[in-house]
């Protein structure tokens, strides 16, 4: 059972701020604890409130310390292998979006195509003045397509 969908934005009542942030961390520290135990992962987290003086540590001062030095042992270019900043995510983003749009720009191309042949098969004949050259090639590649194809499923 899932619970409401929480609107995102900052809790202008202190003290109903101050309660989510507690549920919150909770959370926060036992979804961490579960990740911990059920992968068998070294973990830690180090949470600065405004409610608190000491910041939190998860599992504890001496494991968060155990984790970092862990992580500084690691060489830079393994560290930095699979991060990413913002501005490498954004370009690989918008390069797969750009593979994206051509993709479906050629199926639509094809459909375009597929439903004009249709219209030209049930006509009886191909409309030359509302076709560019461009139109007429196309059209021919598919029609050569379904050819092959129907030629392919016959020779079986």
């Amino acid at each position: 059972m899932t619970g409401k969908k929480v609107k995102l934005a900052f809790i202008l009542n202190e003290s109903a701020r101050k309660a989510t942030y507690n549920r919150r961390k909770k959370g926060l520290l036992k979804k961490l604890n579960e990740l911990s135990t059920l992968c068998g992962i070294e973990a830690c987290a180090i949470v600065y409130s405004p409610y608190e003086h000491q910041p939190e540590v998860w599992p504890s001062p001496s494991g968060v310390q155990r984790v970092f030095a862990k992580f500084n042992n690691i060489p830079e270019s393994e560290k930095s292998k699979k991060m990413v900043n913002q501005e490498a995510f954004l370009k690989q983003r918008i390069l797969k979006s750009v593979e994206q749009v051509k993709n479906l720009r050629r199926e639509n191309r094809k459909l375009e195509i597929t439903l004009l042949m249709f219209h030209c098969l049930s006509v009886g004949k191909i409309l030359h003045n509302n076709m560019s050259n461009i139109d007429l090639n196309d059209l021919a590649w598919l029609i050569d397509q379904n050819l092959k194809e129907i030629g392919r499923r016959i020779g079986t």
